[in-house]
């Protein structure tokens, strides 16, 4: 026969109240911070810090539209020119998470800003 080792003591399943997750989320998702080091910390796995953020952001109300949030446009890009367009200034900046940019200068070809643009949906 064989030996059976049973391990007993304090339930290892948590609990987390609806303030404790939200405090984890703010610490896991602030600016400069790593969410693993996070989950690590509070002893839970990446998984359920996203579970969670998933669950919030769908049970969220939707934030009220201001003139500062963000918001979606719509790219043209104009064909028609013969020759690409000079300057230094920026013709399409576009800030992305965590301090990321990308910048596009008007003597970039419509295929290349197109292909960026793409590649971010």
């Amino acid at each position: 026969m064989g030996q059976i080792t049973v391990f007993s003591g304090p339930e290892r399943r948590r609990r987390w109240n609806d303030e404790q997750r939200l405090q984890i989320l703010n610490e896991a998702f602030a600016p400069g911070a790593c969410p693993t080091d996070v989950a690590r910390r509070h002893e839970i796995s990446t998984g359920q810090l996203y579970t969670w953020r998933s669950k919030l952001l769908v049970d969220a109300p939707p934030a009220p539209e201001d003139e500062h949030s963000p918001g979606f446009v719509e790219a043209v890009v104009i064909n028609g020119r013969n020759s690409p367009l000079s300057g230094s200034s920026a013709a399409l900046v576009i800030d992305l998470p965590r301090g990321r940019r990308i910048t596009i200068f008007p003597s970039a070809s419509p295929a290349l800003a197109a292909a960026a643009q793409k590649a971010l949906r």
